[in-house]
């Protein structure tokens, strides 16, 4: 519902749009979803690797479990991989391919949502250096490490907003139009930037 809404959304600003429904962790969803793109569009141009999954778990070790390992890491660093993989045919034929992985702030400091989120967001960090160098010169690829984001995924962390807030030198928290922004920023321009892990956290970090 929420995917379709969007396609919507992006068609009344008249654009062209299509929701396929894919579990980016599974090879076969992706490899029909990248099928899926070629036959509607016939080119892709960028790639915005977003998907991830956690749980509140924190640093609590009992709750890390085999299964909480498997789906944290297989959508949001395996899933990152099998869609840039899966996405190199149709980014080369384009000729100025981009992909843009969002990691998080949580690869950088090892705080997070949970021991196993933290471990994911770095691997999307180190493979997003990997694949720069990989698929360069045709593919630029990128990361941002977003902050605290205030989504539907971040409801109900009482106090949560609030703390970040007070933390971040900018004394607020990210919104998802702040990321996109620079999303944007790199979609459009910095042709001659790949391999970068751009922080949108406000001076969190710093």
């Amino acid at each position: 519902e929420d995917a379709e809404r969007t396609v919507g959304d992006a068609t009344a600003l008249g654009a062209r749009a299509l929701a396929v429904r894919a579990d980016v962790s599974q090879n076969d969803d992706v490899e029909s979803m990248l099928s899926t793109i070629r036959n509607e569009f016939g080119r892709l141009d960028l790639v915005v690797n977003n998907a991830a999954y956690t749980q509140f778990v924190y640093t609590d070790l009992d709750a890390h479990t085999d299964e909480l390992w498997e789906r944290t890491m297989g959508v949001t660093l395996k899933g990152t991989f099998l869609v840039t993989k899966a996405s190199v045919p149709l980014l080369k034929e384009s000729g100025a391919g981009h992909v843009i992985n969002i990691s998080s702030i949580a690869g950088l400091t090892g705080v997070g949502s949970s021991i196993f989120y933290c471990a994911a967001k770095a691997g999307v960090i180190s493979l997003t250096k990997s694949l720069a160098r990989s698929l360069a010169p045709e593919i630029r690829v990128n990361a941002l490490a977003p902050g605290f984001v205030t989504t539907r995924w971040t409801e109900g962390q009482d106090g949560y907003h609030e703390e970040n807030a007070r933390r971040t030198p900018l004394q607020r928290v990210a919104t998802p139009e702040d990321v996109a922004e620079v999303v944007t920023a790199l979609a459009t321009s910095a042709s001659f930037v790949t391999g970068e892990i751009i922080r949108v956290d406000g001076g969190l970090v710093i």
